[in-house]
């Protein structure tokens, strides 16, 4: 059974930064492309940023390209969201999301994911 759990959520103020993690287990974490999603109150859950199986390609949606950075470690079984520079309209839960991978490609669809966390909340004050 794979298990998808997200941690480092919290409240920071605008300008600030936070480290989301996100540990998957069950298969072998190198097989997963990896995403981060966000869902803010009242709104779809959106894509924020994705990663390939081996961690060499990334893509992300226009609202946090240069801001965000999505990283791997597939020794600590661990995918990363570094948010730096932070605006209240950041503020939702973030959800992590895996999947076996066949291609090695970047995957930004909600609906490509078969494996999801629980979700984490980040809160930017502004």
């Amino acid at each position: 059974q794979v298990q998808v759990v997200e941690s480092g959520g919290g409240l920071v103020q605008a300008g600030g930064s936070l480290r989301l993690s996100c540990a998957a287990s069950g298969r072998s974490f190198s097989s997963y492309a990896l995403g981060w999603f966000r869902q803010a109150p009242g709104k779809e859950r959106e894509f924020v940023a994705a990663i390939n199986r081996s961690g060499t390609s990334t893509y992300y949606t226009d609202s946090v390209k240069g801001r965000f950075t999505i990283s791997r470690d597939n020794a600590k079984n661990t995918v990363y969201l570094q948010m730096n520079s932070l605006k209240p309209e950041d503020t939702a839960v973030y959800y992590c999301a895996a999947t076996v991978s066949i291609h090695n490609r970047v995957l930004v669809t909600t609906g490509v994911y078969d494996y999801w966390g629980q979700g984490t909340q980040v809160t930017v004050s502004s």
